[in-house]
């Protein structure tokens, strides 16, 4: 009688799953670093199984082909080679309870029939329509590489003649808000800076957004280029006081504030803020150690781990050939982590781990950053330069980078220069406790009110 009811156990249990139909739009919601990004799955059957598609919503992106879907035992295994994506999830409640994987990371992820919204953040300092000021959706032309360019220029009113800052991004794909992790840092300063008598060009980088072009193959240079030519732009306009036409540059940004005014005469100022003064290999070594330390990351794991990256930096600044580039750095990856196994994450293979770095290390954007100095620019810069940095940045350190800049204009007999430090604000200039990357979206500010009032207060100063 025992083994009957184990065999009909079974049989009901093959039955029930049988039966479960998983075809149709199965939607989740990935969480990596404050991020939110929507996922969604099309799954449909077919003779031999089931077959489906992915759609990254938030990322524009749309049918992307998976490679394998299976359904066993409440199972689904979901795979996209493409992108090395792999998702697990158990079937409960009618919904997919599982995880994300992606290039040796996993975050879960749960799936469901229902549409799926993304968590309301509250970030207060974010102005609503309708503003107190004109704001027009503007194009023009990068006519030396040909791209066109979308963004938002403000102005106190339609009608008038203002000064005018062009708000340059910080690195990564960054529309023209520089939204990340549910901020909005360039919104913020935009309606700042408008409602205090100064208009705010701002645009989406090439490739993402409105923008035409490709961001992934653009260096530092190129997109100084699409900067120049938005003052070009500015240069049409009416309503702009063409002798009045400033920068602000973040992060990133504050390498190529001053790289357009060192040869540009139509730059009436600057504004750096976390910009850098030293070389990209040197900062990128600093960042790396100073977040670590903060994280607890234990002393020696650190130093190998710096001890590993400047000798991949050495190896691509030293470096004049691209295919034999690739060659040293792969060679090199593996010595490395035959010495040290314990830097690659566990859920990558070591092939995949090595093609990572080596892909990274050898775009047209991290070699131009890991050989640029931005100190040899700033000796060039003639015009006033308003220089800010929180003391808690540990991505672009206040205390070495803003010396730096210090010394450079000196050296080049800048004496219009105001360089402050300013107290607990980390990377983005926001109130913080540890300045941690990861504190960036927990935190409700977006941008210090101190900040703000620094800014607008020292370019009011220049436009008078």
């Amino acid at each position: 009688m025992k083994n009957a009811t184990i065999i009909i156990f079974i049989l009901l249990t093959s039955l029930i799953t049988y039966g479960q139909d998983i075809t149709g739009q199965w939607n989740g919601i990935l969480k990596v670093q404050g991020t939110q990004l929507r996922v969604v799955f099309n799954i449909v059957k077919t003779d031999k199984g089931y077959s489906s598609t992915m759609d990254s919503p938030d990322q524009g992106a749309k049918g992307i082909p998976v490679t394998s879907t299976n359904f066993e035992n409440s199972v689904l295994k979901l795979e996209v080679s493409s992108a090395k994506i792999e998702y697990t999830g158990e079937l409960k409640e009618n919904n997919f309870v599982g995880d994300f994987k992606q290039g040796g990371q996993s975050f879960s992820m749960t799936l469901s029939r229902e549409k799926v919204e993304k968590e309301k953040l509250i970030r207060p300092q974010e102005p609503t329509k309708p503003y107190p000021y004109y704001t027009e959706e503007i194009r023009f032309e990068n006519e030396k590489d040909k791209i066109s360019l979308a963004g938002t220029l403000t102005l106190p009113t339609k009608e008038g003649i203002y000064p005018v800052v062009v708000l340059i991004t910080g690195s990564g794909p960054q529309n023209r808000d520089e939204e990340l992790l549910g901020h909005k840092p360039f919104l913020v300063i935009a309606d700042y800076l408008t409602k205090n008598g100064i208009g705010v060009l701002r645009f989406d980088d090439r490739g993402i957004g409105e923008s035409k072009g490709d961001f992934k193959t653009a260096t530092t240079l190129d997109f100084s280029s699409d900067v120049e030519s938005a003052v070009k732009y500015l240069q049409t306009r009416k309503e702009i006081n063409k002798k009045k036409i400033g920068l602000i540059g973040h992060s990133e940004g504050g390498i190529i504030a001053p790289m357009i005014a060192a040869k540009s005469k139509d730059i009436s100022f600057i504004v750096l803020l976390a910009g850098t003064g030293i070389p990209g290999s040197e900062l990128l070594l600093l960042q790396k150690e100073l977040i670590e330390r903060v994280s607890g990351i234990p002393e020696n794991k650190i130093q190998n781990g710096l001890l590993t990256n400047k000798g991949a930096f050495d190896i691509v600044i030293k470096a004049n050939d691209q295919e034999k580039l690739k060659t040293d750095l792969t060679n090199y990856s593996k010595q490395r982590l035959q010495e040290s196994p314990e830097t690659k994450p566990k859920e990558m293979s070591e092939d995949d781990f090595v093609s990572v770095v080596v892909n990274q290390l050898t775009s047209p954007w991290m070699q131009f950053f890991i050989k640029y100095d931005p100190s040899i620019i700033l000796k060039d810069v003639k015009c006033p330069v308003l220089a800010l940095d929180g003391d808690k940045d540990l991505q672009v350190s206040s205390k070495v980078n803003l010396e730096a800049i210090k010394k450079g204009l000196e050296k080049g007999g800048n004496k219009n220069v105001t360089i402050k430090e300013l107290p607990n604000l980390n990377h983005l200039f926001q109130e913080c406790k540890t300045g941690t990357p990861d504190e960036y979206a927990k935190i409700e500010q977006t941008f210090s009110p101190t900040a703000l009032s620094e800014i607008s207060n020292w370019i009011v100063l220049q436009t008078k």
